[in-house]
């Protein structure tokens, strides 16, 4: 993969990224009170007296949280801090009742990572994570809900949030969207995070500068709440090439939080970028240290499935997956777990070993399975097909009872309806015609209606038996059994 370059009129320019996702923690109760934390439900139904900040309230942790931060981490290939603290973060938001967000700064549960990144051409590359803490979320204003006034929904505040931190490893928004898309991928696996970017239970922001290629780093701007991965890129691109103008014609970039503008996908200006200092931290007096012991971390471990790396690496080298192939299975768990049930049963079927039906399952899933998924707007977890189905259709095929044309028409018959593939192989009468007298009769008339193309491949253009076939195929409606079909057509043009 070539070296990702801003060109301008003075020479070449490289971007520098780094990233703060906001992961929201799956768990039935908010970070620090019982309140629910269920998407969707009516305004402000879903508040305790904590998280409305009532006098006497007092936090209490939950354990849940910090079990499933530890296991982030440990995914994260990261250091897990058995002491942490948390602390006061002071601003005034009028979707945080309290003031004060209670967060982690000095002190975060979860130290230095790395996670690895693939790109275009089997490129990987390592991004370093530089802390993952635990924190509150805020509530949400909402502006367009009275002509007048601004409404203060409090559903979310106080639900736990990870903020993970990346290191500034990036250099291009492919690498920042495969970060944000992995990140995704390993928070989905663990159940530690949905990853819903539209829901806004995952989003990012992004801190972008330019500079000369091995000079230091330049000034950053951060890109706050980006909720897609497209997003990320866009906003990468128009913020990098944005400074790099600035620059060139002698201005200087202020440091500053900027908003993505999804409509003309463009950055525009917030406010001016908060130092540590001005948020003004203390440690908060109402919170323990938050302490656990080993057993707790390996507790965390043992919980953990098998992570995606761990998942490609094994179809590649055991099931001997094309590297592409296995990196789009395992970047949905529940598509390598669809994608390891069919290849389960394909092999008691057979009594092959699994390496040896693992290229025809894998490239089902990918063409016809993920393709009709994708234009139905469905994901796999939801497929009308399940493995077993799937399983019973390629069986028809492997054992010769239907071709591969066929094959494709009865699965977008099972895909609309749910039915089952010998079901409507049975109804219909497309069980594959294998008979040699009965296709040595349509290979006669096939011969004798093209003389020109048998002349041909009399001639040396050996070829042109793939047209024969064709014709055959068509005489047949895709039923005449491939392989028999080729036989008799060597045997008549050669004989």
């Amino acid at each position: 993969m070539s070296e990702y370059r801003i060109q301008g009129a003075t020479g070449d320019w490289e971007v520098v990224i780094g990233m703060e996702v906001h992961a929201q923690v799956i768990s039935h109760a908010k970070l620090f009170s019982g309140a629910s934390t269920e998407f969707g439900a009516e305004p402000n139904t879903q508040v305790s007296l904590v998280d409305a900040a009532m006098p006497g309230m007092l936090p209490v942790i939950n354990e849940e949280c910090v079990r499933q931060a530890v296991r982030t981490g440990l995914a994260l290939n990261a250091e897990i801090h058995q002491w942490s603290r948390f602390d006061r973060k002071n601003y005034f938001y009028p979707d945080l009742p309290a003031g004060y967000q209670i967060s982690q700064y000095a002190h975060p549960i979860v130290g230095e990572g790395w996670v690895e990144i693939e790109l275009e051409g089997d490129v990987t590359k390592r991004v370093g994570i530089e802390r993952l803490h635990l924190e509150q979320d805020a509530g949400k204003s909402m502006h367009d809900q009275h002509p007048d006034y601004t409404l203060v929904d409090l559903n979310r505040a106080g639900v736990a949030l990870m903020e993970i931190v990346s290191k500034p490893d990036m250099r291009s928004p492919e690498e920042a969207g495969a970060f944000l898309r992995k990140l995704r991928t390993l928070l989905r696996y663990i159940g530690a995070c949905d990853g819903n970017m539209e829901q806004g239970s995952m989003r990012a922001d992004v801190n972008v500068s330019v500079r000369r290629p091995g000079e230091p780093f330049g000034t950053r701007c951060e890109i706050k709440n980006v909720n897609s991965m497209r997003f990320v890129m866009a906003a990468v691109e128009y913020e990098a090439q944005r400074q790099v103008d600035i620059l060139e014609a002698g201005g200087v970039i202020d440091q500053e939080t900027r908003l993505f503008d999804a409509g003309r996908m463009e950055t525009r200006s917030m406010r001016s970028k908060e130092e540590a200092h001005d948020y003004r931290y203390f440690p908060d007096p109402d919170l323990l240290p938050l302490e656990f012991d080993d057993a707790f971390i390996e507790a965390a471990r043992a919980s953990l499935p098998e992570m995606p790396d761990d998942k490609r690496r094994r179809y590649v080298e055991d099931l001997g997956l094309p590297s592409y192939n296995a990196s789009t299975l395992v970047m949905e768990r529940e598509a390598a777990e669809y994608f390891e049930d069919l290849l389960a049963r394909l092999a008691k079927a057979t009594g092959k070993l699994e390496r040896e039906v693992a290229a025809r399952a894998s490239n089902w899933i990918l063409s016809d399975l993920f393709g009709h998924l994708n234009k139905a707007g469905r994901s796999i977890a939801d497929s009308p097909v399940a493995p077993d189905a799937g399983a019973e259709l390629l069986m028809l095929v492997i054992e010769g009872r239907i071709s591969g044309r066929v094959a494709k028409d009865v699965f977008e018959e099972m895909f609309a309806s749910g039915r089952r593939a010998i079901a409507i192989v049975e109804e219909k009468g497309l069980t594959q015609v294998s008979d040699e007298g009965a296709l040595a009769e349509i290979v006669e008339k096939v011969l004798a209606a093209n003389p020109a193309q048998v002349e041909q491949y009399r001639g040396g253009k050996t070829k042109v038996i793939g047209f024969f076939v064709g014709q055959v195929m068509k005489e047949t409606r895709g039923q005449a059994n491939p392989a028999v079909v080729n036989k008799l057509l060597k045997e008549r043009l050669d004989g």
